[in-house]
């Protein structure tokens, strides 16, 4: 099984229907670049576009990504006006009281800098049964695909400046599944409350146990934790009986990280 990135027109043309509905600015938040060639795909559309578009690649993958397009929808619902604007209060109540009024556009820069920072906070670990899917997929190289296909080991893989890496290598699958416990445990001892996802690929029997272990751990801290299929795109890179860990900040920070740089953006056309 093979996938491939959506065409520039197809992104062209959601821009072009965001717009006739109303949309002043497009924030597009997309799978690692390093991974997938969505994000260009959606950079040259942008081009395009006849209203700004902010192109994010959140250089991760999964709920990696998903926790970081949350940010961002949270960050784009309008904002109470602050009261130090003369009349902009009653506007902003008697805009509110009409139905199907459009409501004032969020600035877009704290929408960016939402999603920025939620991807980059966001560590995922996965644990695959086998790496051929990943290395006939160019998703990983050879030597590393070696490890498990030669030497039997079970990598236990990351995503790192938006690569998947071997993080550690463990002899057995319950060991690696120990193993994937503990260094998502590990991680959120350096944060405060947590969102917590466990992906699977198949049966959720281990995902669901492995939810459920991470839940009583974490106590208080974990604001929520969810099971969830990797869906299909992922699975296909990643193969059957896959197990993924992604944490994140269940409070985002609110500004961009110092190595971020500036939001992208395309002037309309």
């Amino acid at each position: 099984m093979s996938t491939s990135q959506p065409p520039p027109s197809a992104f062209a043309a959601a821009y072009e229907d965001l717009a006739a509905a109303g949309a002043t600015h497009v924030v597009s938040v997309h799978l690692a670049g390093a991974l997938s060639g969505t994000a260009d795909s959606a950079r040259t559309a942008a081009t395009v576009s006849p209203v700004p578009v902010h192109v994010v690649d959140s250089g991760t993958v999964g709920l990696g990504l998903g926790y970081a397009v949350l940010a961002a929808a949270r960050a784009a619902r309008p904002a109470p006006v602050p009261v130090v604007a003369p009349g902009a209060w009653a506007r902003w109540r008697a805009a509110l009281a009409r139905p199907g009024a459009p409501l004032p556009a969020p600035d877009p820069a704290p929408v960016v800098a939402a999603a920025r920072a939620t991807a980059a906070g966001a560590r995922v670990w996965f644990l695959v049964d086998s790496l051929e899917h990943l290395r006939r997929g160019g998703r990983l190289s050879a030597p590393a695909a070696a490890l498990g296909t030669v030497l039997g080991l079970r990598p236990l893989l990351t995503v790192r400046d938006g690569r998947l890496v071997v993080a550690e290598k463990v002899r057995t699958r319950r060991a690696a599944r120990e193993r994937l416990e503990q260094v998502a445990l590990d991680d959120a001892a350096t944060r405060g409350a947590v969102r917590v996802g466990v992906h699977h690929v198949g049966p959720a029997d281990a995902a669901q146990e492995l939810a459920a272990r991470l839940s009583t751990a974490l106590g208080a801290q974990a604001a929520e934790v969810q099971v969830t299929d990797a869906g299909a795109v992922l699975a296909a890179h990643v193969g059957p009986g896959t197990l993924a860990v992604v944490l994140t900040d269940a409070v985002p920070p609110d500004a961009v990280p110092p190595d971020a740089g500036p939001p992208e953006a395309t002037a309309p056309r």
